[in-house]
């Protein structure tokens, strides 16, 4: 067994296992580590434990220190002189002509480096910018550009759901998704509906995928056929969450009847009633 200390350096980040030497540390402690960027200030969301071996990364990297009020003080401005960086680059940006939308500015504890995040539609020479911002703020000035999740991350926003968006929030990782889910889950199409505000489709399609995909795989295929108490009919659509089918069933006049059915009572072969399953479109996967 090991013992671990978890930290994260961001709210929604990764967490990363550090070795806690011979410090005690409960969470929301602050500590300072060593990273290949430098000394770096983080939280801990994971005090001092026990975990097995194979879930280490061996060697792990000690934790510095207990961040010290000076610590604390140092980060906070750190913190509250983004907003100026912004302002900055921004203006400079578009002084330049340069089409890019800056994002977020963050300062490296010893504030050595200032990191600069940027979206934009395609490759940006940002030499001359680089150059301007280095003569102002004088430290080594890195620009990152990154993709329309990663800056609803950012920024947070709010979702369809009136709720904080879930990257921003809790998920420290964007997880792959597809449009098979909306489709297996019975959503709507239109991009306008099962799309973030970053644009991409909703992280959530993943929440309850695996259900929705396993309820699939037992119920009957829509248009094909099953044997019922009130005869053989063709299913016309699935309730997965209810596990019920609406089925279209001949009567004795000659005319149809739409029913429901539960699972239980309804009779079909191994191919769920015969009609044989749709492909995925080109491009239905995205990341």
């Amino acid at each position: 067994m090991a013992i671990i200390v978890g930290i994260k350096f961001r709210g929604t980040g990764k967490m990363y296992y550090f070795d806690p030497t011979d410090i005690t540390f409960e969470e929301h402690d602050h500590a300072i580590v060593e990273t290949a960027r430098g000394l770096e200030y983080a939280e801990v969301v994971l005090g001092n434990r026990e975990v097995p071996d194979k879930e280490v990364v061996q060697p792990l990297k000690p934790v510095v220190r207990k961040a010290t009020p000076e610590d604390d003080a140092r980060a906070a401005k750190n913190l509250a002189d983004r907003d100026d960086a912004l302002a900055v680059i921004r203006r400079k940006a578009e002084e330049l002509g340069l089409d890019m939308k800056p994002v977020d500015a963050e300062y490296t504890f010893d504030r050595s480096k200032l990191i600069f995040y940027f979206t934009a539609a395609g490759r940006v020479d940002f030499r001359e910018l680089v150059r301007a911002l280095a003569s102002i703020f004088k430290v080594r000035i890195e620009l990152r550009q990154i993709y329309e999740r990663d800056d609803a991350k950012m920024r947070g926003a709010l979702a369809a759901c009136g709720r904080p968006c879930c990257c921003s929030t809790h998920l420290p990782d964007f997880e792959k998704v597809s449009i098979k889910m909306a489709k297996v889950q019975g959503l709507s199409l239109n991009p306008q509906k099962i799309s973030g505000v970053c644009g991409r489709l909703m992280c959530c399609l993943k929440y309850e995928n695996d259900y929705y995909a396993k309820a699939s795989k037992e119920m009957p295929k829509v248009g094909g056929r099953v044997r019922t108490k009130d005869g053989e009919g063709v299913v016309e659509s699935n309730d997965l969450l209810r596990k019920t089918s609406r089925v279209r069933i001949a009567t004795k006049d000659g005319s149809y009847d739409v029913r429901t059915y539960e699972l239980a009572d309804m009779k079909f072969g191994a191919d769920r009633g015969g009609k044989r399953e749709e492909a995925d479109e080109p491009g239905d996967d995205e990341e």
